[in-house]
C-alpha cells in the first residue's frame, strides 16, 4: 500500500503563495495546491451564461458541427454505432470558443484571468488543441467517464495546467457531475496502474483505496470549477430526463510549452491579457 510519502511530488507543491493575490484569498490558494481543485460559485453572471447556454441548444439543435457522438468513443453505456438506437447522441460540441464571441469575451475576463494568474503566474496561455468544447450529456444514451487524469493525452513540459468548467445547468449525482479526488495531482502513479487507454484501473486493490476519497462536484449553473490537470476524475451518465450541458476550457503558463512534434502543439493558441 502507498504511502503519503510515496506519493506526493513536492514539484507540484510550492511553498507558500505569491506575495500579491489578485482574486484569491491564502486559503483558497492553499486549498487548491492541497486537493487540485476549487469550486467558484455564481462566478458566470447569470445574462452570460444564459447565452452560452443558447448557443449551446441551437449548436444541439442544428447539429453545428465539429460534434463528437458518443458512439464514436465506445464507453460504457453508448450506442454500439452511429447507426444504433441513439447512434448520434452527442457528447461534445468542439471548438466552443469559435461558436460565439461569448465565450471568447468571458476567457478573457478578468474575474477568470485574475484567478488563473495567482496560481499560474500574469502571462496566460488557452491551447485550442484541448478541451475548448461544450459537453453535452444527455438522457438514455450518454456514458461513463472512467477514472483519468487531463494530462493523459496531452504534452507539455511540465504537466501544470488547469481545466476551467463552467456549469451550465444544474450539475448532480444523478445527472453525472464530476467527482474528483482530492489531492490526487500530487501522488506519482505508475504507468501500470492504468489501463491502456489511460484510465486509472478501478480493480486493483491499491487504486481502490484511493477511488474510496472520491467526492462528487454539484454545480448550480453560474459555478465554475477550477481542476488540476493530474487530478482523477470521473463522471457517470445521466440517469435523468434532462440533458446536462457543460462548457470546459483549458490554461497553461505561458512558459510552460507543448512539447514539438505532439498534438498539444498543433494548433493555435491564444495569448490572454
Amino acid at each position: 500500500m502507498d504511502t503519503a510519502a510515496d506519493l506526493l511530488d513536492p514539484v507540484l507543491t510550492p511553498a507558500s503563495p505569491p506575495e500579491r493575490l489578485r482574486r484569491l484569498s491564502v486559503a483558497e490558494w492553499e486549498r487548491f495546491q492541497r486537493d487540485g481543485f476549487l469550486v467558484f460559485r455564481q462566478l458566470i453572471p447569470t445574462a452570460v451564461r444564459e447565452q452560452m447556454l443558447a448557443v449551446t441548444l441551437d449548436g444541439v439543435e442544428r447539429e453545428i458541427g465539429p460534434i463528437e457522438y458518443e458512439a464514436e468513443l465506445h464507453y460504457p453505456g453508448a450506442p454500439a454505432s452511429l447507426a444504433a438506437e441513439g447512434g448520434r447522441t452527442i457528447r461534445r460540441l468542439k471548438q466552443a470558443h469559435l461558436r460565439h464571441s461569448v465565450f471568447t469575451q468571458w476567457l478573457s475576463d478578468r474575474v477568470l484571468t485574475d484567478r488563473l494568474a495567482d496560481l499560474f503566474g500574469p502571462r496566460l496561455v488557452m491551447p485550442l488543441a484541448h478541451h475548448n468544447c461544450i459537453m453535452t450529456k444527455q438522457p438514455r444514451f450518454s456514458s461513463d467517464t472512467g477514472w483519468h487524469q487531463d494530462i493523459r493525452y496531452w504534452a507539455y513540459q511540465r504537466p501544470d495546467l488547469i481545466s476551467v468548467w463552467i456549469s451550465l445547468v444544474p450539475e448532480r449525482v444523478e445527472n453525472g457531475c464530476l467527482r474528483v479526488i482530492p489531492g490526487s495531482h500530487r501522488m506519482s502513479l505508475d504507468r501500470s496502474r492504468f489501463d491502456e487507454s489511460l484510465f486509472f484501473r478501478d480493480d486493483l486493490p491499491e487504486n481502490q483505496a484511493v477511488i474510496a476519497n472520491a467526492v462528487p462536484v454539484e454545480l448550480d449553473p453560474g459555478d465554475v470549477l477550477f481542476f488540476h490537470a493530474k487530478t482523477l476524475h470521473s463522471a457517470s451518465r445521466n440517469h435523468t430526463e434532462q440533458t446536462k450541458y457543460s462548457a470546459v476550457f483549458t490554461f497553461r503558463a505561458a512558459d510552460n510549452l507543448p512539447l514539438p512534434g505532439t498534438r498539444s502543439a498543433e494548433s493555435p493558441e491564444l495569448l490572454l491579457p
